[in-house]
């Protein structure tokens, strides 16, 4: 087990390695079963965090917010229009200055081409840990909240298999890294991961490679396939979601067109029956609601996404804890109960 994570920043879903994820999940159960227990746990008490946001948020503000005040710290919401960054503030002066103000700095950039940068530059001018909230090509956070949720809902996730779908949506062209990440870190977990898409929604083709790499390392599977139906047939998790076609083109016109031929790319109750009995619908929300999924999916049984979002909280206050916090927390962290697995592996096991 990998305890000491103090300093460290998270950007990249591979900034952390497996052993160290497994210890955030260890600390995020902890966490959420002594927040409902009432047991209080103020481990950044006086501690401050710097909230930078280039892109609106509910449950990414709300979540930071909360969770940063249930461990006895602050966070300040900071909206970047609000800011001199528009007049010539750089990425290296809001590290170096928020660096000296605050504990930690998270932020949110998802600008195509330029989101993923930007936070690396403040990172590299920041003496404190910087979080990456999402940017254009990982969104790290969204995705141990959905490893905590498949370790609630299916157990261990060794052997499972989850569909990482493209679905359609007429709104905006949406960041393409929830699947990215998705499909980084599930593949570390011994998981069969099915990337599903059509072939103009294509992710970039350095962490396809990663993934396929991790496969070799941990086992499990990657595959790609364009056919939405096949994705779902015999899948123990499904995540059908809508992503931009920005590896095809940066025109939004142009995207809405080619969405336009894959209408029918919704997940309804015919499509949920091609999974498993016991499937899982997952979501990181928003939904376009009767467009990308209809309304007696996402409000149905198999649907967890209300658990997801809840679970993002825990998840980051987890990983706030361990980075932002002075000298040794461990007895404050207390002790969890876990499972032996084959190849040494470890996964918490909620009680």
């Amino acid at each position: 087990m990998q305890t000491d994570l103090r300093g460290r920043d998270y950007i990249s879903d591979m900034d952390f390695s497996k052993e160290e994820i497994e210890t955030v999940m260890d600390v995020a159960f902890k966490l959420k079963r002594d927040r409902a227990l009432g047991i209080p746990h103020p481990l950044l008490r006086d501690k401050t965090l710097a909230l930078l946001f280039f892109f609106s948020s509910t449950r990414t503000r709300s979540s930071f917010e909360v969770g940063m005040a249930q461990l006895g710290g602050h966070a300040a919401f900071i909206d970047s229009d609000t800011t001199q960054i528009s007049h010539g503030d750089t990425a290296k002066e809001i590290g170096e200055i928020y660096g000296r103000y605050y504990d930690g700095i998270a932020i949110r950039q998802c600008d195509w081409a330029f989101g993923n940068q930007y936070i690396n530059e403040v990172a590299k001018a920041s003496r404190v840990p910087v979080l990456n909230m999402q940017c254009d090509v990982y969104h790290p956070f969204q995705i141990l909240a959905d490893l905590m949720t498949i370790i609630e809902k299916v157990g261990d996730p060794r052997g499972k298999t989850i569909n990482v779908s493209w679905a359609y949506a007429s709104s905006y062209q949406k960041p393409i890294s929830v699947p990215q990440s998705l499909i980084l870190q599930m593949t570390r977990f011994g998981m069969n991961v099915r990337l599903t898409r059509p072939p103009e929604y294509k992710l970039m083709p350095d962490i396809e490679q990663q993934a396929k790499d991790n496969v070799r390392k941990h086992g499990g599977s990657f595959e790609v396939l364009d056919d939405f139906d096949a994705g779902f047939k015999g899948a123990d998790i499904v995540y059908p979601k809508s992503w931009g076609a920005l590896l095809t083109t940066s025109d939004n016109a142009e995207s809405a067109q080619i969405g336009k031929k894959y209408t029918d790319w919704i997940t309804d109750e015919r499509r949920m029956a091609l999974a498993n009995p016991n499937a899982i619908y997952m979501h990181c929300l928003p939904a376009d609601r009767n467009i990308e999924v209809t309304d007696g999916v996402i409000d149905g049984p198999q649907s967890v996404v209300y658990d997801e979002a809840e679970n993002r909280m825990h998840a980051q206050k987890a990983v706030m804890a361990l980075t932002m916090r002075l000298g040794s927390c461990a007895g404050a962290l207390g002790t969890t109960t876990r499972i032996s697995t084959p190849n040494a592996s470890l996964y918490f096991v909620p009680q």
